[in-house]
């Protein structure tokens, strides 16, 4: 996140809204006594509720103990430092830190367009704001000496998430971000729990991540998919360590706050903790046969993605699966047709259906509207070219470079998966700022019209590139 964007957003959306006041005939002393209650170095002098002026410690000591005034006798007038500068509410964060320089002060008043007194702001919480950034969560994360620190600074991530969505931040980067601060959590934890727990744990494994964890493509609905591969030649103690270790990481994965995966795709259990012998043995399984599961399994692993440990152990699986794809490419073209159940909820004359009843009434499942069927697409095509590895964009670049795609195809999916991810995005954000759990559906009144245009715009673009995957594998003649 640029801290620089920060400064370009209006005053209103950081100044402190609750500002204690007073008036010009407010005698001193009742003025001290207001301040030293509500423990604050300033009180804004305000008449019919536009400022006038302002008192700070400094004027105390400077205009009246220094010079041995009679606080008794004199009122908030005779020492407020009159005018206030001050800023529209609707003027840039950096406009106001523009004027405290000029003028050499700490704290401007906030108006709205009639004059009328709505906050205050310092310096100080400016440059609080700009410490609102990954870089500096991401070094108190790697300096976590605790499990119950690095807990809290866990809950820290989705506040910083919620923050940063509102400063204009692009959803790649935002995206980024938060795969990123997920990574340096679970990094930590990890290595937490080998300094304390496992100092005895073997290095011939790798722990792994899967699905949208693996894409690096999370939002704030993460739970957890994970594996774990180890070496074919690890003796019998180090699996026994392994196995502890990995239930030892998942239960304070969940103490931590990060949901366990309902479908149990998680390294605590057997089947997702193997040799890699025996991960080739289930990748064949599923390649040979694709039935539903095994096409959902694969898709989910074929993610996969070293957080910790041997990478070479990743490298091998993804080896073995794209040369079991250029032999039998059978199992590409069912998963080609799993995504062309998902088809675009676009009604008569281009309307977005919604849930017509349940809990979810009146919304959209984004995910299924349209952002499962690009991602999964995407890996499909990927995968047929070659490819394996890097999450929905960089697949996209790589299609074009292969040939598969269109410079034009590829940005037109590119636009479509991002604004509909920007859609989830802002959904969650508002769930949780509404004190309700964030999820994958959204509610189209909350959009404008523009919105709702660029939304139909996408999904009749999923629509095109389901086409295009029917085509290209030829779904027509699969029964």
């Amino acid at each position: 996140m640029n801290e620089v964007n920060i400064l370009f957003l209006p005053v209103r959306q950081f100044c402190r809204h609750e500002v204690v006041t007073t008036t010009p005939g407010e005698p001193l002393v009742s003025v001290a006594a207001t301040m030293r209650h509500h423990n604050i170095s300033s009180v804004v002098v305000c008449e019919q509720g536009a400022p006038v002026g302002i008192i700070t410690d400094r004027d105390l000591r400077n205009k009246v103990i220094a010079r041995g005034g009679d606080a008794n006798s004199m009122s908030a007038r005779d020492i407020m430092s009159a005018p206030l500068i001050t800023v529209g509410e609707e003027e840039y964060l950096f406009e106001a830190l523009y004027r405290m320089s000029k003028y050499g002060i700490h704290r401007v008043g906030v108006v709205n367009a009639g004059g009328q007194l709505t906050g205050i702001i310092t310096d100080s919480d400016i440059l609080r704001l700009q410490s609102k950034s990954p870089q500096l969560l991401i070094r108190r994360i790697e300096e976590a000496s605790t499990f119950a620190e690095l807990q809290t600074l866990h809950s820290q991530v989705q506040k910083l998430v919620v923050y940063l969505v509102g400063t204009g931040v692009q959803t790649p980067e935002l995206v980024r971000v938060i795969a990123h601060l997920n990574d340096r959590v679970l990094l930590r934890l990890i290595a937490l729990l080998r300094e304390r727990e496992f100092t005895d744990l073997p290095d011939n494994f790798a722990f792994v991540v899967l699905g949208s964890e693996g894409r690096q493509e999370q939002t704030l609905t993460t739970d957890q998919d994970n594996a774990i591969v180890y070496a074919d030649d690890l003796s019998a103690e180090g699996v026994q360590r392994i196995e502890a270790f990995a239930g030892s990481l998942i239960e304070r994965l969940i103490a931590l706050g990060v949901p366990p995966c309902p479908g149990g795709i998680m390294a605590s259990r057997a089947e997702w903790r193997r040799s890699l012998g025996e991960w080739s043995g289930v990748l064949d399984s599923w390649l040979s046969s694709p039935t539903p599961e095994h096409i959902l399994s694969g898709s989910m692993f074929f993610d996969l993605r070293t957080l910790h440990g041997d990478p070479a152990l990743e490298c091998a699986l993804k080896e073995h699966i794209l040369r079991w794809l250029q032999l039998e490419p059978l199992f590409l073209r069912y998963a080609a047709a799993g995504v062309l159940r998902f088809k675009p909820p676009l009604g008569w004359f281009g309307r977005v259906k919604v849930e017509k009843k349940g809990e979810h009434h009146g919304l959209l499942d984004i995910k299924k509207a349209g952002i499962f069927a690009i991602t999964e697409g995407v890996k499909v095509l990927a995968l047929e070219s070659g490819i394996i590895g890097g999450g929905t964009r960089e697949r996209l670049a790589a299609l074009v470079t292969a040939g598969t795609l269109s410079p034009q195809q590829a940005e037109d999916l590119q636009s479509s998966f991002y604004f509909m991810v920007q859609l989830r995005l802002r959904g969650q954000v508002t769930a949780i700022q509404a004190g309700r759990e964030p999820s994958n559906f959204i509610d189209l009144r909350q959009l404008n019209r523009m919105e709702v245009g660029r939304l139909k715009l996408a999904l009749e673009e999923v629509q095109t590139f389901q086409s295009f995957l029917g085509l290209r594998f030829s779904l027509d003649l699969l029964r």
